[in-house]
């Protein structure tokens, strides 16, 4: 009788105890107190991003569009003087010169882009603001041959271009 009772106490004082926790937390910070939710890693500002414009989503899907027709000229308009790329085994600055020679080079008139998402966001505090595109991309090699790709680009834009562009993809058999 002894162990149903401790063990029926222990059970409801484990239930009562666990109800107690909450999967939230309140963070503060110099001006605002937010409450956020206990990730298992914990980053300097959690949830810190909301919906970007369309205005910045235009920009993105256009360069990569002229990109895709081979308009390299169209394509380096939307992108600022100097510009971070960053590629497959790849991170450098580039003048805007050297984008469209680059761009040009990685090139292939058969490119076509079937987008699958996008969506843009900036930080709550306005001073970063990303568009984010999903997309597959098909090709044919000099024998004529089709090949894919499934890509990610990252693009980063400020005071209305592009500065930084990071490109992902993965290889489709």
């Amino acid at each position: 009788m002894t162990k149903i009772l401790f063990f029926s106490l222990f059970t409801t004082l484990l239930f009562f105890s666990s109800c107690n926790n909450s999967d939230k937390t309140t963070v503060k910070n110099k001006n605002t107190e937010t409450t956020v939710a206990n990730y298992p890693y914990i980053i300097d500002k959690p949830d810190n991003w909301e919906t970007g414009s369309t205005e910045n989503t235009k920009l993105a899907l256009t360069a990569l569009k002229a990109w895709e027709t081979g308009k390299m000229d169209e394509a380096v308009s939307y992108f600022g003087d100097s510009i971070q790329v960053r590629f497959d085994g790849m991170d450098q600055k580039m003048s805007n010169d050297q984008l469209k020679a680059f761009f040009g080079q990685i090139w292939n008139s058969t490119f076509k882009i079937y987008m699958k998402d996008w969506k843009s966001v900036q930080s709550k505090d306005k001073s970063k603001a990303y568009v984010t595109v999903f997309y597959r991309e098909s090709w044919k090699d000099e024998k004529g041959v089709t090949d894919s790709i499934d890509a990610v680009n990252d693009f980063v834009i400020k005071d209305g271009k592009i500065v930084q562009l990071d490109n992902y993809f993965r290889k489709i058999h």
